[in-house]
């Protein structure tokens, strides 16, 4: 079945890459599309929503596009992705810039890494940037293929923390344990990157191609 893909495109975050391995895993007959259009991003089968840099500026960014109202109606009636900043603007309220209003579409808050110390005693540097483990909450189709503590690749200088501990879908350590993914109903979102994690990355993009969320 041909299936149209779309890539939000706020004018932030790394599209062409995501795009590319979006591309590389789908079916020859798939369409991956990359637009700002909100009627094209409602029409679409799947979402990814990709982003990085401050949480005011993306805000800032999907309003001068007007795409609030398609960014969370996706999030609520399709399949959809969140990647980076991608996932930490559908919460409420993020730390950063001395505080920034979200989506509100995840009850919970966006905090800073505290730092502190590794296990070796070696200071952990912030942004938290390279490759991490990811340990699988529980078994969802996303993460069919990859092998639990499975590395992907981080960079970010905050992370989620959602009031329901139950949509937490995994977790990493980097002097705190985190919310490395979460998922909710249609809805999955991760803070690291999967078009840049080699195989797990491709396998869980992969996965969501083919996910039909019940």
């Amino acid at each position: 079945m041909t299936q149209r893909i779309t890539v939000i495109d706020y004018g932030m975050g790394n599209l062409r890459s995501v795009a590319k391995a979006v591309e590389h895993v789908a079916a020859g007959n798939d369409e991956v599309l990359v637009t700002d259009d909100p009627e094209l991003i409602l029409a679409s089968d799947r979402v990814v929503f990709p982003g990085q840099g401050a949480a005011r500026d993306c805000m800032a960014a999907i309003s001068d596009h007007h795409l609030n109202r398609a960014v969370l109606d996706a999030a609520q009636s399709k399949p959809f992705l969140g990647i980076c900043m991608g996932q930490q603007v559908l919460l409420e309220f993020s730390e950063e810039n001395n505080g920034t209003e979200l989506m509100g579409l995840i009850e919970g808050r966006v905090r800073r890494f505290p730092g502190g110390t590794a296990p070796d005693g070696e200071a952990l540097k912030i942004p938290h940037m390279g490759w991490n483990q990811v340990h699988q909450g529980y078994d969802h189709p996303l993460w069919a293929g990859i092998g639990q503590d499975s590395r992907f690749y981080f960079v970010h200088s905050y992370y989620v923390d959602p009031e329901q501990q139950a949509l937490v879908a995994a977790t990493t350590d980097y002097g705190v344990r985190f919310a490395s993914a979460i998922a909710d109903r249609n809805l999955f979102a991760v803070q690291f990157h999967p078009e840049k994690s080699a195989d797990a990355g491709l396998q869980l993009l992969r996965n969501f191609i083919s996910w039909n969320p019940t």
